[in-house]
């Protein structure tokens, strides 16, 4: 592959964070027992890839907006002082792959969580030295093609490709006219891609 640069979904891609998520939010949810008494992690895996407006339009469709987007504020903020510190479950080999594909073009991270989900994965795994640029929804309130196409701009990256997990990332991929690396390990079930890997070591085997 002819590529400079690889720009990775977070969720379903790089790590696995939900366990933590529905930690933190059950802990926000005590404070509302006439709302619902448990995200459970299925209910949490069918929202990744969205952002949390849509999120909280999903799980709590009978609340009024006002207040889905007070209760979704109080999730993220508890949600990164967790993950912050315990973390997620990282993909395996993910920081040997890593290490090994930055040596051979630039690293970007394009997500549609809420600003500072991405610098919690950095924090609490010490993996910011791989990447070059993040950018995400909560930031800029743009969907996630339009963000690739910020990080193409900003970083002037003439051939990246994307790898993720959802029919959202391969759609983000299409917006922003960009080859599309689907990460089947992950959440998401998609059927048109550019390429596969059932593993994240297998980008090394892409030739890139």
């Amino acid at each position: 592959m002819n590529i400079d640069s690889i720009i990775f979904d977070l969720d379903g891609t790089l790590w696995n964070s939900i366990e933590g998520i529905c930690k933190a939010w059950k802990t926000v949810l005590a404070n509302y027992p006439n709302i619902i008494d448990v995200v459970t992690p299925e209910d949490m895996q069918g929202c990744m890839g969205l952002p949390m407006n849509e999120i909280g339009k999903k799980l709590f469709p009978d609340l009024d907006e006002d207040f889905q987007t007070k209760l979704m504020k109080e999730f993220c903020e508890t949600e990164q002082v967790y993950l912050e510190e315990h973390g997620g479950m990282l993909f395996p080999k993910l920081e040997e792959t890593l290490e090994e594909l930055s040596k051979k073009c630039k690293l970007f991270i394009v997500s549609n969580c809420q600003d500072g989900y991405i610098q919690c994965f950095f924090k609490a795994h010490k993996l910011d030295k791989y990447f070059s640029d993040f950018e995400c929804w909560g930031v800029t309130g743009l969907s996630k093609g339009e963000n690739n196409k910020i990080i193409m701009e900003r970083n002037d990256l003439k051939k990246p490709i994307y790898v993720g997990d959802t029919n959202g990332d391969a759609e983000s991929a299409k917006v922003a006219e960009i080859p599309f690396v689907y990460a089947r390990y992950g959440f998401g079930n998609v059927e048109e891609y550019d390429y596969v890997i059932d593993s994240f070591e297998e980008l090394l085997t892409l030739g890139i």
